[in-house]
């Protein structure tokens, strides 16, 4: 019996081991397949109408006194939940989407619909339709998915405002992962300002940058993209993206670490209308690349001051922050790749920024292509401000 007992040990180090050393993977997108911006309209009519003023923020500590409310959150806003089965050229998948009006419109993720050559709409009612895709977006990973539909069928669901969700708030996330239909998983707000790569390459074979997004520990996994995270008023604050993976499980499926990631809803509000009106939205450019997050040592490498905001490490060559005279790092340092000599931001249009994504967070739900911001930089200890006219992505 030791002698048996000895051997369990033995192998639940080894196990505790190999799980102690699994590198933390890139984020997935989540759908089952995982494949591979002109001024705003103003949302109208019934579409998006603004976040009422009395919008309220619950805040709860426990799940288990949530119990009656999440029922009723389910039955209510659930029926707005729909899953997208999709076929691509290079094959097919499933993915969620919501309804966001009586017109028919259905927002899911752009890596959900824009390839799709084929598309059905499968609602919780057992009704089944085929959708059109009718714009999709690459930065904000948005696609609007039109269906004909007697508007007594549809349950939209409403936008809140996700400027105003708190860390440890607790949401709900309503999808099908797996293709498990109608699943419903809650968690709570983990982080604010979160900045994704975009599915947009540049010219450099890079991607641009994705703000604004929402990071929660609500389980999200794949068939999921596409769908509403939501506060306990049945409010949609965010659409999920992406999750963080961690190795493979022994299906050689991506292991859930519980960070998932959400288009903010702000986003929504400002890219949805667009892609229904145009079929495209129009993102504004800045053209800079900075650190979203700085060590104290990189800190006293560029000899920056010991304040807050987004250090300019490159600049796009003729981009808008290049012609408005933003510099970026140009001298080497003790840290190979690090150059100093760029400008620190630590403001946009007079608000004080604390790093890289809040600057992002601002061009992504203030700003419109063709406009002038204006930065305040410290360069060489100085403080200064420098206006930028935006550009768009290509």
């Amino acid at each position: 019996m030791e002698k048996r007992n000895r051997v369990f040990r033995i192998i639940a180090f080894l196990l505790v081991l190999v799980l102690a050393t699994t590198a933390c993977r890139i984020t997935r997108r989540t759908d089952v397949t995982t494949p591979l911006p002109v001024t705003t309209p103003e949302a109208s009519g019934d579409i998006m109408p603004p976040p009422a003023e009395n919008s309220q923020i619950i805040l709860v500590p426990e799940y288990a006194s949530l119990e009656g409310s999440l029922e009723a959150l389910y039955e209510e806003y659930s029926p707005g939940v729909v899953s997208l089965q999709f076929v691509t050229n290079e094959g097919g998948g499933q993915g969620t989407g919501f309804v966001i009006d009586k017109e028919g419109h259905i927002v899911t993720n752009s890596h959900v619909a824009s390839d799709a050559t084929d598309m059905e709409v499968h609602f919780p009612s057992g009704l089944k339709v085929y959708g059109t895709v009718i714009g999709a977006d690459l930065d904000s990973d948005l696609a609007v998915v039109k269906v004909e539909v007697d508007p007594d069928l549809l349950v939209p669901l409403p936008l809140g405002d996700s400027n105003a969700i708190k860390v440890g708030q607790t949401v709900v996330a309503i999808g099908n992962p797996f293709g498990l239909s109608g699943t419903m998983t809650v968690g709570i707000i983990s982080a604010r300002g979160r900045v994704l790569d975009s599915m947009r390459q540049t010219g450099t074979g890079t991607y641009y940058s994705s703000g604004d997004t929402i990071q929660t520990d609500a389980l999200i996994n794949p068939g999921n993209s596409g769908g509403p995270l939501l506060n306990l008023n049945g409010e949609v604050i965010g659409v999920n993206r992406a999750i963080q993976t961690a190795g493979m499980s022994i299906t050689g499926g991506a292991v859930n670490t519980g960070i998932g990631f959400a288009i903010s809803s702000n986003t929504v509000r400002r890219v949805v209308p667009a892609l229904i009106e145009t079929g495209s939205y129009a993102y504004p450019y800045l053209g800079l690349s900075s650190y979203s997050n700085m060590s104290l040592g990189m800190i006293e490498a560029l000899d920056l001051p010991m304040s807050t905001g987004a250090y300019v490490a490159s600049v796009v060559p003729g981009g808008p922050a290049d012609e408005a005279g933003i510099r970026g790092g140009t001298q080497s340092t003790q840290i190979q790749g690090l150059a100093r000599g760029g400008d620190l931001i630590i403001a946009v249009d007079g608000i004080e920024i604390k790093d890289f994504s809040e600057l992002m967070s601002y061009l992504v739900l203030e700003t419109s292509v063709g406009e002038e911001i204006v930065l305040t930089v410290i360069r060489n200890g100085d403080t200064m401000d420098i206006p930028v006219i935006l550009g768009q992505r290509q």
